[in-house]
């Protein structure tokens, strides 16, 4: 007895879609389809697909997509003023903060006031004089307006930056140790609060 295996319909009735799609991008970009890819992409995945009663990106992030025409007016909108931003801790990625070490860590640190607008995608901050080492200019990619809430606030004096922008992790307690045995070495691993 053979074995014919056998899907459930879903992934050809995808496939014919994404057909209708490229069909309709290979008429209106000249043949040029490929290039095209991404927005056809982008097209089908915030689409509403009644089966799941909202988008893909929707059901698999649990937020709507923030479409291109939003990220343009962020860039365009002026935040000149008095106005309270947060910055990416992109300066302290991978230290533990709190507890919490990756994903779980906070994303933003600050907040801090924006001095000027530099170009049409820059701003200065007003950094503290504890960061006085990090370039006070920013791209808006890596800032965010900031919405008034105590919990959200991170001290930045727990980060000790050098003379040469490097800093020391000072552990607080080992919570546990292992040797891993490679080939030709053994990796101590030792896990740190």
């Amino acid at each position: 007895m053979a074995f014919h295996p056998q899907t459930d319909g879903q992934s050809e009735r995808t496939i014919r879609t994404l057909e209708g799609m490229l069909r309709a991008c290979v008429l209106d970009f000249n043949g040029a389809w490929d290039e095209h890819l991404p927005l056809a992409e982008f097209a089908y995945n915030n689409s509403y697909h009644s089966s799941i009663q909202m988008a893909p990106y929707e059901a698999l992030y649990g937020r709507r997509c923030r479409t291109p025409i939003c990220w343009d007016e962020e860039g365009e909108r002026k935040l000149v003023g008095p106005e309270l931003i947060q910055m990416t801790a992109s300066p302290w990625k991978g230290v533990m903060r709190f507890g919490k070490k990756g994903k779980l860590s906070p994303r933003y640190v600050g907040p801090y006031e924006i001095l000027e607008r530099i170009g049409p995608l820059a701003y200065k901050l007003a950094l503290p004089p504890e960061l006085s080492q990090i370039h006070d200019i920013f791209h808006v990619s890596m800032l965010r307006r900031y919405r008034s809430d105590p919990s959200h606030v991170i001290q930045v004096s727990e980060v000790q930056l050098r003379d040469d922008l490097s800093y020391e992790e000072i552990p607080v307690e080992i919570l546990d140790t292992k040797e891993k045995i490679l080939r030709n070495k053994t990796v101590h691993l030792v896990k740190v609060l």
